[in-house]
């Protein structure tokens, strides 16, 4: 999948290059992450509000501020952990893999938006379980992953101009 550079969902003051550098980059890392294949939407704007029964939240700061959000069902979660470590996770091993799913990803991304010159770093995962509202969130982008054999995640990426997460 080729992201349009057109697609400036995530920042709307001129920045959008980084923005479309951070999708690419959190792809890329999926895509070392996660041995399945995998299809992606468009990205697309969004402001709508969010429920589903797993998540995941990470901030991104440095020469970037903001948060990645993974949502899904905890069964696609199971499914990819089974796929990466060859067993069946489930109650604290599976919440474990959530957080630790979230930081390969985004620490993998870092790493590769680090190679390009920009400071960037993240938080540690905040993991939440159970049906949920996500407020508070700006300048967003929402991209759903579909993978091969496990199911689909939605990632939702929010960017800030400036500040902490």
């Amino acid at each position: 999948m080729n992201i349009d550079a057109n697609t400036s969902a995530i920042v709307r003051d001129g920045t959008s290059e980084q923005s479309d550098e951070l999708l690419q980059d959190i792809l890329q890392a999926l895509r070392q992450v996660v041995p399945l294949s995998l299809s992606v939407t468009d990205p697309r704007s969004d402001n709508e509000e969010w429920q589903d029964e797993w998540g995941v939240l990470i901030g991104v700061t440095g020469d970037m501020y903001g948060r990645v959000v993974i949502l899904g069902e905890g069964e696609v979660f199971g499914r990819l952990g089974e796929s990466m470590f060859g067993m069946a996770l489930e109650g604290d091993m599976l919440h474990s893999f959530v957080g630790e799913l979230a930081n390969m990803v985004t620490g993998q991304a870092a790493t590769l938006v680090s190679g390009r010159g920009y400071r960037i770093d993240i938080t540690p995962p905040t993991v939440i379980t159970g049906k949920m509202h996500i407020f508070g969130l700006r300048n967003v982008v929402r991209m759903s992953v579909a993978f091969e054999r496990a199911g689909e995640l939605q990632f939702i990426i929010s960017r800030d101009t400036e500040g902490k997460v």
